[in-house]
Protein backbone atom coordinates (compact mmCIF):
# COMPACT_ATOMS: atom_id res chain seq x y z
CA UNK A 1 0.00 0.00 0.00
CA UNK A 2 1.54 3.29 -1.10
CA UNK A 3 1.58 6.56 0.87
CA UNK A 4 -1.43 8.13 -0.89
CA UNK A 5 -3.64 5.07 -0.20
CA UNK A 6 -2.64 5.12 3.48
CA UNK A 7 -3.47 8.83 3.75
CA UNK A 8 -6.84 8.29 2.02
CA UNK A 9 -7.76 5.43 4.35
CA UNK A 10 -6.72 7.49 7.36
CA UNK A 11 -8.96 10.40 6.25
CA UNK A 12 -11.89 8.01 5.83
CA UNK A 13 -11.35 6.63 9.35
CA UNK A 14 -11.20 10.17 10.79
CA UNK A 15 -14.45 11.12 9.04
CA UNK A 16 -16.16 7.99 10.38
CA UNK A 17 -14.98 8.75 13.91
CA UNK A 18 -16.06 12.39 13.76
CA UNK A 19 -19.38 11.74 12.04
CA UNK A 20 -20.06 8.34 13.64
CA UNK A 21 -20.27 6.75 10.20
CA UNK A 22 -22.96 9.13 8.90
CA UNK A 23 -23.03 11.19 5.72
CA UNK A 24 -22.82 14.98 5.94
CA UNK A 25 -26.55 15.48 5.32
CA UNK A 26 -27.34 12.87 7.99
CA UNK A 27 -25.13 14.61 10.56
CA UNK A 28 -26.89 17.93 9.87
CA UNK A 29 -30.33 16.51 10.62
CA UNK A 30 -29.01 14.53 13.60
CA UNK A 31 -27.43 17.60 15.17
CA UNK A 32 -30.58 19.71 14.72
CA UNK A 33 -32.89 16.82 15.80
CA UNK A 34 -35.59 18.32 13.59
CA UNK A 35 -37.90 15.31 14.05
CA UNK A 36 -38.51 16.38 17.65
CA UNK A 37 -40.38 19.49 16.43
CA UNK A 38 -43.16 17.38 14.86
CA UNK A 39 -46.16 15.67 16.38
CA UNK A 40 -49.02 13.54 15.09
CA UNK A 41 -52.55 14.98 15.06
CA UNK A 42 -55.88 13.14 15.38
CA UNK A 43 -55.94 12.14 11.70
CA UNK A 44 -52.42 10.71 11.75
CA UNK A 45 -50.79 13.61 9.90
CA UNK A 46 -47.57 15.27 11.05
CA UNK A 47 -47.67 18.92 12.04
CA UNK A 48 -45.25 21.28 13.84
CA UNK A 49 -45.48 21.43 17.61
CA UNK A 50 -46.97 24.65 18.98
CA UNK A 51 -44.04 25.46 21.26
CA UNK A 52 -45.62 28.74 22.42
CA UNK A 53 -48.73 26.98 23.77
CA UNK A 54 -46.67 24.20 25.37
CA UNK A 55 -44.32 26.61 27.13
CA UNK A 56 -47.29 28.66 28.35
CA UNK A 57 -48.96 25.51 29.74
CA UNK A 58 -45.76 24.57 31.59
CA UNK A 59 -45.49 28.12 32.93
CA UNK A 60 -49.07 28.09 34.23
CA UNK A 61 -48.51 24.75 35.99
CA UNK A 62 -45.50 26.21 37.79
CA UNK A 63 -47.47 29.38 38.62
CA UNK A 64 -50.35 27.44 40.16
CA UNK A 65 -47.91 25.38 42.25
CA UNK A 66 -46.06 28.47 43.45
CA UNK A 67 -49.23 30.35 44.45
CA UNK A 68 -51.25 27.39 45.75
CA UNK A 69 -50.63 28.44 49.36
CA UNK A 70 -49.44 31.60 51.07
CA UNK A 71 -45.89 30.59 52.05
CA UNK A 72 -43.35 32.83 53.69
CA UNK A 73 -40.47 33.46 51.28
CA UNK A 74 -36.80 34.06 51.94
CA UNK A 75 -36.33 37.55 50.51
CA UNK A 76 -32.75 38.12 51.72
CA UNK A 77 -30.77 35.33 50.08
CA UNK A 78 -27.08 34.53 50.07
CA UNK A 79 -26.43 32.18 47.16
CA UNK A 80 -23.20 30.58 45.96
CA UNK A 81 -23.19 29.12 42.44
CA UNK A 82 -20.78 26.16 42.25
CA UNK A 83 -19.77 25.51 38.62
CA UNK A 84 -18.01 22.32 37.50
CA UNK A 85 -15.18 23.28 35.15
CA UNK A 86 -13.46 19.90 35.23
CA UNK A 87 -12.52 18.05 32.05
CA UNK A 88 -16.10 16.74 31.86
CA UNK A 89 -17.26 20.29 31.07
CA UNK A 90 -15.32 20.13 27.80
CA UNK A 91 -17.69 17.48 26.40
CA UNK A 92 -19.48 18.58 23.24
CA UNK A 93 -22.90 16.97 23.71
CA UNK A 94 -24.05 20.57 24.31
CA UNK A 95 -23.02 22.85 21.44
CA UNK A 96 -20.34 24.15 21.32
CA UNK A 97 -19.45 22.63 24.73
CA UNK A 98 -20.90 22.17 28.20
CA UNK A 99 -18.64 24.89 29.59
CA UNK A 100 -19.85 27.53 27.13
CA UNK A 101 -23.51 26.61 27.54
CA UNK A 102 -23.26 26.64 31.34
CA UNK A 103 -21.49 30.02 31.34
CA UNK A 104 -24.21 31.43 29.09
CA UNK A 105 -27.01 30.15 31.34
CA UNK A 106 -25.26 31.36 34.51
CA UNK A 107 -24.98 34.85 33.00
CA UNK A 108 -28.72 34.90 32.26
CA UNK A 109 -29.48 33.52 35.72
CA UNK A 110 -27.41 36.19 37.50
CA UNK A 111 -29.30 38.99 35.76
CA UNK A 112 -32.68 37.39 36.45
CA UNK A 113 -31.72 36.64 40.07
CA UNK A 114 -30.92 40.27 40.90
CA UNK A 115 -34.03 41.44 39.07
CA UNK A 116 -36.22 39.26 41.29
CA UNK A 117 -34.09 39.42 44.46
CA UNK A 118 -32.72 42.98 44.75
CA UNK A 119 -31.87 42.50 48.44
CA UNK A 120 -29.85 39.31 47.89
CA UNK A 121 -26.23 38.56 47.05
CA UNK A 122 -24.41 36.00 44.88
CA UNK A 123 -20.94 34.46 44.92
CA UNK A 124 -19.22 32.18 42.39
CA UNK A 125 -17.16 29.03 43.07
CA UNK A 126 -15.54 26.89 40.35
CA UNK A 127 -14.38 23.27 40.58
CA UNK A 128 -11.32 22.11 38.64
CA UNK A 129 -8.15 20.09 39.26
CA UNK A 130 -9.73 18.57 42.38
CA UNK A 131 -9.82 21.99 44.10
CA UNK A 132 -12.58 24.55 44.74
CA UNK A 133 -11.71 28.17 43.88
CA UNK A 134 -13.75 31.14 45.12
CA UNK A 135 -14.09 33.21 41.95
CA UNK A 136 -16.11 36.07 43.50
CA UNK A 137 -17.21 36.85 47.04
CA UNK A 138 -20.83 37.56 47.93
CA UNK A 139 -21.92 40.77 46.25
CA UNK A 140 -24.81 42.54 44.58
CA UNK A 141 -23.18 43.56 41.28
CA UNK A 142 -24.21 41.34 38.36
CA UNK A 143 -21.65 42.86 36.00
CA UNK A 144 -18.76 42.10 38.38
CA UNK A 145 -19.78 38.43 38.66
CA UNK A 146 -20.28 38.02 34.91
CA UNK A 147 -16.96 39.68 34.09
CA UNK A 148 -15.10 37.43 36.54
CA UNK A 149 -16.80 34.31 35.17
CA UNK A 150 -16.13 35.07 31.51
CA UNK A 151 -12.49 35.80 32.30
CA UNK A 152 -11.91 32.38 33.88
CA UNK A 153 -13.41 30.01 31.31
CA UNK A 154 -11.34 26.84 30.99
CA UNK A 155 -11.55 23.16 31.92
CA UNK A 156 -9.00 20.84 33.50
CA UNK A 157 -8.66 17.97 35.97
CA UNK A 158 -11.37 16.38 38.09
CA UNK A 159 -14.21 17.87 40.13
CA UNK A 160 -14.34 17.61 43.92
CA UNK A 161 -17.85 18.09 45.23
CA UNK A 162 -16.69 17.81 48.84
CA UNK A 163 -14.13 20.62 48.51
CA UNK A 164 -16.77 22.85 46.93
CA UNK A 165 -19.26 22.18 49.74
CA UNK A 166 -16.62 22.71 52.44
CA UNK A 167 -15.62 26.07 50.96
CA UNK A 168 -19.22 27.27 50.58
CA UNK A 169 -20.13 26.07 54.08
CA UNK A 170 -17.26 28.04 55.62
CA UNK A 171 -18.18 31.16 53.64
CA UNK A 172 -21.92 31.02 54.38
CA UNK A 173 -21.39 30.45 58.12
CA UNK A 174 -20.18 34.07 58.31
CA UNK A 175 -23.40 35.69 57.08
CA UNK A 176 -26.09 37.10 59.43
CA UNK A 177 -28.62 34.72 60.93
CA UNK A 178 -31.57 36.30 59.10
CA UNK A 179 -30.07 35.50 55.67
CA UNK A 180 -31.14 32.40 53.75
CA UNK A 181 -28.14 30.28 52.80
CA UNK A 182 -28.23 28.50 49.47
CA UNK A 183 -25.91 26.71 47.05
CA UNK A 184 -26.71 25.95 43.40
CA UNK A 185 -24.41 23.36 41.83
CA UNK A 186 -24.06 22.92 38.05
CA UNK A 187 -22.34 19.53 37.80
CA UNK A 188 -20.99 17.98 34.59
CA UNK A 189 -18.87 15.07 35.89
CA UNK A 190 -20.02 11.51 36.59
CA UNK A 191 -17.85 11.19 39.71
CA UNK A 192 -16.30 13.26 42.46
CA UNK A 193 -12.66 13.15 43.58
CA UNK A 194 -12.81 13.90 47.32
CA UNK A 195 -10.12 13.99 50.02
CA UNK A 196 -12.41 12.67 52.79
CA UNK A 197 -15.89 11.49 53.68
CA UNK A 198 -18.37 13.60 51.70
CA UNK A 199 -21.27 12.30 53.81
CA UNK A 200 -19.87 14.17 56.81
CA UNK A 201 -19.67 17.34 54.71
CA UNK A 202 -23.31 16.90 53.70
CA UNK A 203 -24.31 16.65 57.36
CA UNK A 204 -22.29 19.78 58.08
CA UNK A 205 -24.21 21.66 55.36
CA UNK A 206 -27.47 20.38 56.80
CA UNK A 207 -26.52 21.56 60.29
CA UNK A 208 -25.60 25.00 58.86
CA UNK A 209 -29.09 25.27 57.23
CA UNK A 210 -27.64 25.51 53.72
CA UNK A 211 -30.15 24.58 51.01
CA UNK A 212 -28.20 22.78 48.27
CA UNK A 213 -29.66 22.19 44.81
CA UNK A 214 -27.96 20.38 41.92
CA UNK A 215 -28.49 20.48 38.17
CA UNK A 216 -26.68 17.65 36.38
CA UNK A 217 -25.55 17.78 32.77
CA UNK A 218 -24.71 14.11 32.25
CA UNK A 219 -26.62 11.53 34.33
CA UNK A 220 -28.18 11.16 37.76
CA UNK A 221 -25.71 10.61 40.61
CA UNK A 222 -26.68 9.11 43.95
CA UNK A 223 -24.47 11.45 45.97
CA UNK A 224 -26.06 14.54 44.35
CA UNK A 225 -29.55 13.20 44.98
CA UNK A 226 -28.65 12.40 48.60
CA UNK A 227 -27.23 15.92 49.08
CA UNK A 228 -30.46 17.55 47.88
CA UNK A 229 -32.66 15.26 49.96
CA UNK A 230 -30.69 15.96 53.14
CA UNK A 231 -30.56 19.75 52.70
CA UNK A 232 -34.05 20.32 51.24
CA UNK A 233 -32.90 21.29 47.76
CA UNK A 234 -33.93 20.15 44.28
CA UNK A 235 -32.08 17.78 41.95
CA UNK A 236 -32.68 17.60 38.19
CA UNK A 237 -30.76 16.38 35.16
CA UNK A 238 -30.95 18.58 32.06
CA UNK A 239 -31.97 16.93 28.79
CA UNK A 240 -30.87 19.71 26.44
CA UNK A 241 -30.02 23.41 26.46
CA UNK A 242 -33.63 24.74 26.62
CA UNK A 243 -34.34 22.34 29.48
CA UNK A 244 -31.15 23.47 31.24
CA UNK A 245 -32.22 27.11 30.92
CA UNK A 246 -35.64 26.29 32.39
CA UNK A 247 -34.10 24.39 35.33
CA UNK A 248 -31.60 27.14 36.13
CA UNK A 249 -34.18 29.96 36.03
CA UNK A 250 -36.47 28.03 38.38
CA UNK A 251 -34.04 28.97 41.17
CA UNK A 252 -34.43 32.72 40.58
CA UNK A 253 -37.66 33.25 42.59
CA UNK A 254 -37.26 33.16 46.38
CA UNK A 255 -37.74 29.68 47.86
CA UNK A 256 -39.94 28.95 50.92
CA UNK A 257 -38.36 30.08 54.18
CA UNK A 258 -36.82 27.49 56.50
CA UNK A 259 -38.82 27.11 59.73
CA UNK A 260 -35.93 28.33 61.92
CA UNK A 261 -35.65 31.51 59.83
CA UNK A 262 -39.40 32.13 59.52
CA UNK A 263 -39.58 34.05 62.81
CA UNK A 264 -40.05 37.82 62.55
CA UNK A 265 -37.05 39.95 63.46
CA UNK A 266 -35.92 43.50 62.82
CA UNK A 267 -33.02 44.19 60.47
CA UNK A 268 -31.05 47.42 60.55
CA UNK A 269 -30.77 48.97 57.10
CA UNK A 270 -29.45 52.26 55.79
CA UNK A 271 -30.72 54.26 52.85
CA UNK A 272 -27.66 56.12 51.51
CA UNK A 273 -27.79 59.29 49.46
CA UNK A 274 -26.10 59.61 46.10
CA UNK A 275 -23.01 61.81 46.19
CA UNK A 276 -22.76 64.94 44.06
CA UNK A 277 -21.10 64.81 40.65
CA UNK A 278 -17.53 66.07 40.52
CA UNK A 279 -16.76 65.31 44.18
CA UNK A 280 -13.52 63.36 44.72
CA UNK A 281 -13.65 60.73 47.47
CA UNK A 282 -12.00 57.42 48.38
CA UNK A 283 -14.14 54.38 47.67
CA UNK A 284 -14.27 52.02 50.68
CA UNK A 285 -14.93 48.94 48.57
CA UNK A 286 -12.18 49.42 45.96
CA UNK A 287 -9.74 51.39 48.17
CA UNK A 288 -9.11 54.02 45.49
CA UNK A 289 -10.08 57.62 44.73
CA UNK A 290 -13.05 58.15 42.42
CA UNK A 291 -14.72 61.23 41.00
CA UNK A 292 -18.49 61.66 41.29
CA UNK A 293 -21.17 59.00 41.53
CA UNK A 294 -21.45 56.46 44.32
CA UNK A 295 -23.33 56.64 47.61
CA UNK A 296 -22.59 57.79 51.15
CA UNK A 297 -23.28 55.53 54.13
CA UNK A 298 -25.69 57.34 56.51
CA UNK A 299 -23.91 55.97 59.60
CA UNK A 300 -20.15 56.31 58.98
CA UNK A 301 -20.23 58.56 55.85
CA UNK A 302 -18.04 56.12 53.89
CA UNK A 303 -18.33 56.06 50.08
CA UNK A 304 -19.61 52.93 48.35
CA UNK A 305 -20.07 52.31 44.62
CA UNK A 306 -23.33 50.38 44.24
CA UNK A 307 -26.39 49.08 46.03
CA UNK A 308 -27.37 46.81 47.66
CA UNK A 309 -24.27 46.04 49.69
CA UNK A 310 -22.86 45.96 53.19
CA UNK A 311 -20.78 48.89 54.37
CA UNK A 312 -17.12 47.86 54.60
CA UNK A 313 -16.53 50.23 57.53
CA UNK A 314 -19.53 49.88 59.88
CA UNK A 315 -21.21 46.73 58.50
CA UNK A 316 -24.61 48.39 57.94
CA UNK A 317 -26.78 46.84 55.22
CA UNK A 318 -27.32 49.50 52.57
CA UNK A 319 -30.29 49.39 50.18
CA UNK A 320 -32.51 51.79 48.27
CA UNK A 321 -36.29 52.13 48.52
CA UNK A 322 -36.89 50.67 45.00
CA UNK A 323 -35.15 47.48 46.16
CA UNK A 324 -37.69 47.03 48.93
CA UNK A 325 -40.56 47.84 46.56
CA UNK A 326 -39.39 45.24 44.03
CA UNK A 327 -39.30 42.58 46.74
CA UNK A 328 -42.87 43.32 47.82
CA UNK A 329 -44.58 41.37 45.03
CA UNK A 330 -43.16 38.07 46.35
CA UNK A 331 -45.20 38.56 49.53
CA UNK A 332 -48.49 39.26 47.73
CA UNK A 333 -48.34 37.67 44.25
CA UNK A 334 -51.04 38.14 41.63
CA UNK A 335 -53.58 35.34 41.41
CA UNK A 336 -53.15 33.10 38.34
CA UNK A 337 -55.45 34.02 35.49
CA UNK A 338 -58.21 31.60 34.48
CA UNK A 339 -58.17 29.79 31.15
CA UNK A 340 -61.12 30.75 28.98
CA UNK A 341 -63.26 27.60 28.61
CA UNK A 342 -64.04 25.93 25.29
CA UNK A 343 -67.75 26.69 25.71
CA UNK A 344 -66.98 30.40 26.03
CA UNK A 345 -64.70 30.23 22.99
CA UNK A 346 -67.51 28.70 20.92
CA UNK A 347 -69.73 31.67 21.79
CA UNK A 348 -66.98 34.00 20.63
CA UNK A 349 -69.34 36.85 19.68
CA UNK A 350 -69.52 37.81 23.37
CA UNK A 351 -65.74 37.74 23.85
CA UNK A 352 -63.49 40.79 23.44
CA UNK A 353 -61.65 40.93 20.12
CA UNK A 354 -58.42 42.43 21.48
CA UNK A 355 -56.12 41.77 24.43
CA UNK A 356 -56.68 44.28 27.24
CA UNK A 357 -52.94 44.57 27.80
CA UNK A 358 -51.22 44.89 24.41
CA UNK A 359 -54.39 45.57 22.35
CA UNK A 360 -53.40 42.94 19.78
CA UNK A 361 -56.08 40.76 18.24
CA UNK A 362 -57.12 37.62 20.13
CA UNK A 363 -58.47 36.05 16.92
CA UNK A 364 -56.71 33.41 14.86
CA UNK A 365 -56.84 33.35 11.03
CA UNK A 366 -60.46 32.80 10.04
CA UNK A 367 -61.72 35.09 12.84
CA UNK A 368 -61.75 32.19 15.30
CA UNK A 369 -60.83 32.95 18.93
CA UNK A 370 -57.34 31.93 19.97
CA UNK A 371 -56.09 30.77 23.38
CA UNK A 372 -56.59 33.44 26.03
CA UNK A 373 -56.89 33.92 29.78
CA UNK A 374 -59.07 36.11 32.01
CA UNK A 375 -58.35 37.85 35.30
CA UNK A 376 -60.56 36.37 38.06
CA UNK A 377 -61.09 39.82 39.61
CA UNK A 378 -61.66 42.30 36.77
CA UNK A 379 -62.72 39.68 34.15
CA UNK A 380 -60.55 41.30 31.48
CA UNK A 381 -59.07 39.02 28.79
CA UNK A 382 -55.36 38.79 27.99
CA UNK A 383 -53.20 36.97 25.46
CA UNK A 384 -50.65 34.37 26.53
CA UNK A 385 -47.66 36.70 26.21
CA UNK A 386 -49.30 39.35 28.40
CA UNK A 387 -50.17 36.68 30.97
CA UNK A 388 -46.50 35.79 31.37
CA UNK A 389 -45.39 39.43 31.30
CA UNK A 390 -47.90 40.47 33.98
CA UNK A 391 -46.97 37.68 36.39
CA UNK A 392 -43.21 37.71 35.84
CA UNK A 393 -42.34 41.36 35.25
CA UNK A 394 -45.22 43.78 35.84
CA UNK A 395 -46.71 42.16 38.99
CA UNK A 396 -49.89 44.24 38.58
CA UNK A 397 -53.02 43.49 36.58
CA UNK A 398 -53.76 46.40 34.17
CA UNK A 399 -57.51 45.70 34.38
CA UNK A 400 -57.58 45.81 38.18
CA UNK A 401 -55.42 48.94 38.24
CA UNK A 402 -57.69 50.72 35.75
CA UNK A 403 -60.74 49.88 37.87
CA UNK A 404 -59.00 51.18 40.98
CA UNK A 405 -58.05 54.42 39.23
CA UNK A 406 -61.57 54.95 37.85
CA UNK A 407 -63.04 54.48 41.35
CA UNK A 408 -60.58 57.01 42.75
CA UNK A 409 -61.50 59.57 40.09
CA UNK A 410 -65.24 59.06 40.64
CA UNK A 411 -64.82 59.46 44.41
CA UNK A 412 -62.94 62.72 43.87
CA UNK A 413 -65.68 64.03 41.57
CA UNK A 414 -68.37 63.23 44.14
Amino acid sequence: MNTEEKRFNQEEEDEEENGRGREAWERTYADERSWESLQEDESGLLRPIDNKTLSHAQYRRRLRTATAARIQKGLIRYLYIIIDFSRAAAEMDYKPSRMVVVARQVEAFIREFFDQNPLSQIGLVILKDGVAHCLTDLGGSPEAHIKALMGKLGTSGDASLQNGLDLVCDLLNQIPSYGHREALILYSALSTCDPGDILETIQKCKASKIRCSVIGLSAELYICKHLCQETGGMYFVALDEPHLKELVLEHAPPPPAIAEFAVANLIKMGFPQRTAEGVISICSCHKEAKVGGGYTCPRCKARICELPTECCICGLTLVSSPHLARSYHHLFPIRPFDDVSLSALRDFHKLPKNCFGCQLSLLNPGNLPGPQVACPNCKQHFCLDCDIYIHESLHNCPGCESLRNSKTISDMEE
